[in-house]
């Protein structure tokens, strides 16, 4: 293959991203894929029955709607296309009732109960300035263009969502929305910055929504490639890289791996040390989920529910807890906390006429094999009772087959690693600029770098940013 100025391994959206942020800046690429696909976490299958189109790992993307660097970029000229459900995410009690998070920060307090009047002045200041605040937030550590407004971020933000919860609300629907969405972190409710993802995914949520790509998630990964496609790059599926010898370029190489993959690829070309401290790197729990094939769309008990394309279960902030609490202790909730997607709710492309498809997954230990089916269907039962007798077929992954489906989810780890105070800013290892090697040729760009996991592009971003310095 003809020589390129810059070379990039996987096509996730952040091994992506940073193609196309090369290209943008006039230097050829080229993408190296493993699958026969684009798409890495960002891929939809026919996975049950024929018609139904169900998301393989990402389903809904406040992250990517939300993130500077795709925000720029003309990916509806491309064929993406966002849907908005009418309320981004549910979050059902087991009275029957359900707190709502919807756009307006005024309507969703009003779900809230005695937390009502709070609520509006406990966010509403960030939501007014959350595109100054993901553009200093969502990437490495750095002097942020707003400093005051980051620093009463942090306040709140570098605490343990269990912490922050019961200090600011005093009802349980408030402390039960909030642990659902610091949840998201796979980190213990006690332990730091939990409260900081929840924090974001809430003020997101409000700012510009928990949308879903019609067609499924592998439309922003067919976006992308397509706009990458325009600007001269090329990509190459079905070849898995095992060598540096077999990239075609002798400027920067970008990798969009795990950093022990990264370290089995260039190790050669990469110092002991440096190798050393990849191998120290920290994956966290893993996933097992569960996509439905459904004759009807799900009844929950909580009517509001069907409003939300994301409903977050598990009860009260102390279930939740314990259930995350079990996981990082080598145990196996028998109530976890389970993230349910309903896109065919809201986008008819999803299932056959009449038909509706369920996304569902729960955290457990990493490595597990155990089978949680009938646990995650027992807590939908318990919010929507008759829900097993809608389902027409299922389809099941373990954490074992989520590795084998992407390499870069280690045990399971959806996350690209563990993401508390020691590597939240500082991953893989404690560099200043944390997409660098030693190596000045070889770039890490995964979600094993700031700001860690969700389809945002911003590894791949800040990575290319680092490589064109």
């Amino acid at each position: 293959m003809e020589d390129r100025d810059a070379a990039v391994v996987g096509t996730g959206p952040n091994g992506l991203a940073a193609a196309v942020a090369l290209a943008q800046a006039g230097r050829s690429v080229v993408v190296f894929e493993a699958a026969e696909t684009v798409g890495g976490g960002a891929r939809t299958a026919e996975l049950t029955l024929p018609g139904f189109r169900h998301d393989i790992c990402s389903a809904i993307h406040p992250m990517a709607i939300a993130s500077p660097f795709l925000r720029s970029l003309p990916l509806e000229e491309h064929g993406l296309e966002w849907v908005h459900p009418d309320a981004p995410l549910a979050h059902p009690l087991d009275d029957g009732s359900a707190v709502l998070l919807l756009r307006s920060v005024e309507e969703t307090a009003k779900t809230l109960g005695e937390d009502a009047a709070r609520y509006p002045r406990w966010i509403g200041g960030f939501v007014e300035h959350w595109v100054d605040l993901a553009a200093d937030a969502m990437g490495p550590l750095r002097v942020p263009r707003h400093p005051i407004r980051l620093a009463r971020f942090g306040l709140r933000g570098l605490r343990s969502a269990a912490g922050l919860a019961r200090s600011t609300f005093r009802g349980e629907a408030a402390r039960a929305l909030f642990a659902g969405l610091a949840a998201h972190s796979v980190l213990p409710l006690e332990r730091m910055p939990s409260a900081a993802i929840g924090l974001m995914l809430g003020i997101a949520g409000h700012a510009t929504g928990w949308p879903m790509p019609r067609g499924g998630s592998q439309a922003i990964s067919d976006a992308l490639a397509s706009l990458l496609r325009s600007l001269g790059g090329e990509i190459v599926t079905g070849v898995r890289i095992s060598s540096l010898r077999e990239l075609p370029s002798s400027g920067p190489l970008l990798f969009d791996v795990p950093p022990v993959e990264l370290a089995r690829i260039a190790g050669d070309a990469l110092p002991a040390g440096y190798l050393r401290r990849l191998g120290r790197f920290r994956h966290g729990p893993g996933v097992f989920k569960i996509d439905w094939a459904l004759d009807g769309p799900i009844p929950w008990r909580a009517a509001e529910c069907a409003r939300a394309g994301t409903v977050h279960l598990g009860g009260t902030l102390d279930e939740i807890a314990a259930g995350e609490r079990a996981v990082w202790q080598g145990r196996h909730s028998e109530t976890p906390y389970v993230l349910v997607a309903q896109q065919s709710l809201f986008d008819p492309t999803r299932a056959p006429e009449g038909r509706h498809t369920g996304w569902a997954y729960c955290h457990v230990p990493s490595g597990s094999t155990r089978d949680m089916t009938d646990i995650i269907e027992s807590q939908m039962e318990r919010y929507a009772p008759g829900f097993r007798d809608r389902v027409l077929g299922r389809h099941v992954m373990n954490t074992a087959d989520l590795a084998r489906y992407n390499s870069n989810y280690i045990g399971g780890d959806i996350n690209g690693g563990v993401s508390d105070l020691g590597q939240l800013f500082f991953r893989p290892t404690r560099r200043l600029v944390p997409y660098r090697t030693p190596n000045p040729r070889i770039f890490l760009c995964s979600a094993s770098t700031p700001p860690g996991g969700g389809v945002h592009g911003l590894g791949g971003y800040y990575a290319a940013r680092a490589a064109l310095r």
